[in-house]
């Protein structure tokens, strides 16, 4: 563990280095910390978010992810990165899946968001990893291995209230905004 503790130092300290990371740090703490006021509107940009998402990706998934980022649209996000999925998947993975997808292959996702009221819908509408794109019993599959065991309360094509009392979030070209509630 010592031998790390350089390493980490270096890159907390790079890290906060970053103006685009050190702004979507304090927004989000603002938002966790309650702080909005009544319909506020906190706009994170698209660098705001990759500078963030190179920080916090490996932070939450420490092995088999590099390179993150975030592309947004009208109501849609695409992500990418450089993944390995039998290192994201320590516990093990079937044999026959691992033969499937071993080694560091290009992974694209694609989500749509619908959001007002103070809930929220999270629709993946497209998975490629290297050459194959996963839909269907595929793309079910992948959720429930690899995403599902990392995050157990997230949810997809289902509605959940959103916390911290935020009204919506809205995607766009120009940035995600997250809008309290009044």
């Amino acid at each position: 563990m010592r031998r790390w503790l350089p390493l980490f130092a270096l890159t907390t300290m790079l890290a906060g280095a970053d103006p685009d990371y050190q702004s979507a740090h304090a927004k989000l703490h603002r938002i966790g910390d309650r702080k909005l006021k009544h319909s506020e509107t906190v706009v994170f940009t698209p660098r705001e978010i990759n500078a963030w998402a190179r920080v916090a990706v490996p932070e939450y998934v420490p092995h088999g992810i590099r390179e993150p980022h975030v592309e947004l649209g009208n109501g849609t996000a695409n992500g990418s990165a450089l993944v390995d999925l039998t290192k994201i998947r320590a516990g093990g993975v079937n044999p026959l899946i691992a033969n499937l997808i071993q080694g560091e292959r290009p992974l694209k996702i694609a989500v749509r968001l619908e959001s007002g009221g103070g809930r929220c819908t999270v629709h993946l509408t497209r998975v490629e990893l290297g050459e194959i794109v996963a839909d269907g019993v595929i793309l079910n599959l992948l959720v429930k291995v690899f995403f599902l065991p990392l995050f157990p309360d997230a949810r997809i094509d289902e509605p959940f209230d959103l916390d911290y009392d935020i009204d919506r979030i809205e995607i766009r070209p120009d940035g995600v905004r997250v809008t309290a509630k009044r």
